[in-house]
């Protein structure tokens, strides 16, 4: 059982996040600890899995103001075994308690089953489960159904949970079985501060390539289809052996966040044909940057984008390439759905998205119940 631990008036509350630094959870955990610092409270970043470089390491604190230590220690879905999973765990209580932090935010549930000495909150960015439904058939494999036990579990034995949008709150309380679903805290996003183009002539694409989820596939159909290049920024090789390989992308590798605002720059036509995808961080970038959006026809993309964007089913190569065309076609039409994708992402700025978990972590520190089932964009 936790004691639920309030800081004494004269300290600042510290908080202990745990992050990876292999796709969207990365920049997540940077945009909200820069904003928790702005607020006053002090943040320690805990990097689990592949370590950032040093050089990246120093960037990431002077533009956040929080400390960021590399563990060393695996992540839940890359982790050989459930005892690596929990010993992480174990690991991450062991800090909160030398770091005297007051509260502890974890990227994911699983990360919760420890005894933790404060009060913890768990984002659902994902989790296997859910990504098997939008992905695959069948039920779970063996190396799949232990993680998703530790997830489940995980997500009883933390004191508060977010998700990022309500499709996927309600998906994961369905696969978790959990009495309600998570409180939804919609991610946001910094504007890059790029100066923009002219309109690009190309398409553009970015994500983990690797994760089938992302459909790569169907993007390398697509782009055989375009007159027009079709750039996709993102790895081929992701860190648990899963490797996709591509005939017609123009494949730009592994960007970083000032390689991905200037392809962005150029308000490109963006399109996702993702099977699976809890937010987007990557489509909020572009639409934010003003690019107009051609979509996969999932609930958490027409949640986020309903009225602004494309919509096609994820594996209709034909469906996109027309609709790409018609946007390409028809500059008028491009530039007002890329202004409309904009006003859309203004909705989904870091400081919503920060005052959305500070309510949440409030809750916490005060020793009361959070805010379920409620949202805040």
């Amino acid at each position: 059982m936790r004691v639920l631990l309030s800081p004494s008036p004269a300290a600042a509350p510290h908080v202990l996040m745990s992050a990876d630094a292999v796709g969207g959870v990365w920049q997540y955990s940077l945009d909200l600890a820069a904003g928790l610092v702005r607020r006053g409270l002090a943040v320690t970043v805990a990097v689990l899995g592949p370590a950032p470089s040093e050089a990246r390491i120093a960037a990431a604190e002077a533009a956040t103001g929080a400390r960021i230590r590399a563990t060393g220690l695996p992540l839940d879905w890359t982790a050989a075994t459930p005892d690596a999973v929990l010993g992480a765990a174990r690991a991450l209580a062991g800090l909160a308690r030398t770091l005297r932090a007051d509260l502890v935010h974890l990227h994911s549930p699983a990360m919760a089953l420890a005894d933790f000495p404060v009060p913890v909150a768990a984002v659902c960015h994902s989790c296997v489960a859910t990504w098997w439904d939008a992905v695959e058939t069948g039920p779970l494999p063996a190396d799949l159904a232990w993680r998703h036990d530790l997830t489940a579990r995980g997500c009883r034995a933390a004191d508060a949970l977010l998700a990022p949008t309500r499709a996927h709150a309600l998906a994961t309380a369905r696969v978790c079985g959990l009495p309600q679903p998570p409180v939804v805290v919609r991610n946001g996003r910094a504007p890059s501060g790029a100066q923009p183009r002219a309109a690009a002539p190309f398409v553009f694409t970015a994500g983990r390539l690797w994760d089938r989820a992302k459909n790569a596939a169907a993007l390398d159909r697509l782009a055989a289809r375009l007159p027009v290049p079709l750039r996709a920024a993102g790895s081929v090789d992701g860190p648990n052996g899963a490797r996709v390989e591509t005939r017609h992308l123009q494949r730009l590798g592994r960007l970083d966040d000032a390689g991905i605002a200037a392809e962005l720059a150029g308000r490109p036509v963006f399109v996702s044909l993702a099977r699976y995808e809890p937010f987007g961080l990557a489509v909020l970038e572009a639409a934010a940057s003003g690019c107009a959006l051609v979509l996969s026809d999932m609930p958490g993309f027409r949640e986020l984008w309903d009225g602004v964007a494309a919509f096609v089913g994820a594996d209709d190569d034909g469906a996109a390439a027309q609709a790409v065309r018609d946007l390409l076609d028809d500059p008028a039409r491009r530039a007002a759905a890329g202004a409309a994708a904009a006003d859309r992402a203004a909705r989904y700025g870091v400081e919503a998205m920060t005052e959305g978990v500070l309510g949440v972590l409030r809750g916490l520190l005060d020793g009361a119940p959070a805010r379920l089932g409620g949202a805040a964009a």
